[in-house]
């Protein structure tokens, strides 16, 4: 029944934001989405490699409306569809919320409890399983005004551990689609007044594009890049201070190739700004 009760509430939400894409209220540029389709055929994920797009966060909209770009077919079934991570005090504020975002493959998290909660666990469970999931890995919503910049160019802001916790805890490396979206800023700007900024505006025009995969081999060199520390003679206080030391070090320079595939992604399409709309 749980199943049955997920599949309606997917499928549902997904012909709705289908209706919407193509409703005229807004327009759509898609890029590359043979990349993704590709990859939930893979027969990989039957041997258990998880899939996970990471994308900017541009608005309260970006997801659900972004899938609206898939295939029907895909709604249909929890494989191809993606698990996503959404704040507990904006999605599961009261129970009739709650279980529409459960039942919706939203996995509750919290705020400030750091990359070790429950969520993040549920996330690398999921990847095991060779489900989808779907990342904003700045955490939050970021608009391109707020983009800090380097030499005059903007970047994303940084980009939270908890994406390299979930890349290198999965049993086998996920395939990393990067993704960039342009437009939602301008379909839900930040800071409009009650009631506006519950409303999408109409006449944006939105871009979803996906990045080839992220190659497995950066990644895995630097998995393999962790000491070995066994014969060294330490106390076990220390021993865990000095691998705690070492795997965030890795867990930073994981979540660094991860931002840096998306934002060249984003460079190349919406220009040094980043704020481009897609061609």
């Amino acid at each position: 029944m749980s199943q049955l009760l997920s599949t309606a509430v997917i499928t549902a939400t997904g012909l709705t934001c289908k209706a919407f894409l193509h409703s005229g209220l807004c327009s759509i540029t898609i890029s590359n989405l043979a990349v993704l389709l590709d990859a939930l055929q893979d027969q990989s994920r039957r041997k258990g490699q998880g899939l996970i797009t990471v994308s900017n966060h541009l608005s309260t909209l970006d997801d659900p409306i972004t899938w609206g770009i898939l295939p029907s077919r895909c709604y249909t079934k929890s494989r191809t569809i993606r698990w996503v991570l959404g704040a507990s005090d904006i999605m599961f504020t009261n129970p009739v919320f709650s279980a529409f975002f459960r039942n919706g493959q939203v996995i509750e998290t919290f705020r400030g409890e750091g990359i070790f909660q429950p969520a993040l666990d549920a996330a690398i469970d999921k990847l095991n399983q060779g489900h989808w999931v779907h990342l904003f890995g700045e955490g939050k919503v970021c608009q391109p005004p707020r983009y800090p910049q380097v030499n005059g160019v903007a970047h994303l802001q940084r980009f939270k551990w908890g994406v390299g916790r979930v890349v290198m805890e999965a049993n086998v490396l996920p395939l990393i689609i990067p993704m960039w979206l342009t437009g939602f800023d301008r379909l839900m700007p930040e800071g409009r007044p009650f009631p506006f900024k519950f409303f999408p505006k109409v006449g944006v025009k939105l871009g979803v594009a996906f990045g080839d995969p992220i190659p497995a081999a950066r990644i895995a060199a630097l998995l393999d890049s962790l000491p070995n520390h066994r014969g060294e003679k330490f106390l076990a206080s220390d021993m865990a201070i000095i691998e705690e030391r070492e795997m965030d070090h890795i867990r930073s320079e994981v979540t660094a190739i991860v931002q840096r595939a998306v934002e060249d992604l984003g460079w190349k399409l919406s220009g040094n700004q980043l704020d481009k709309p897609l061609a």
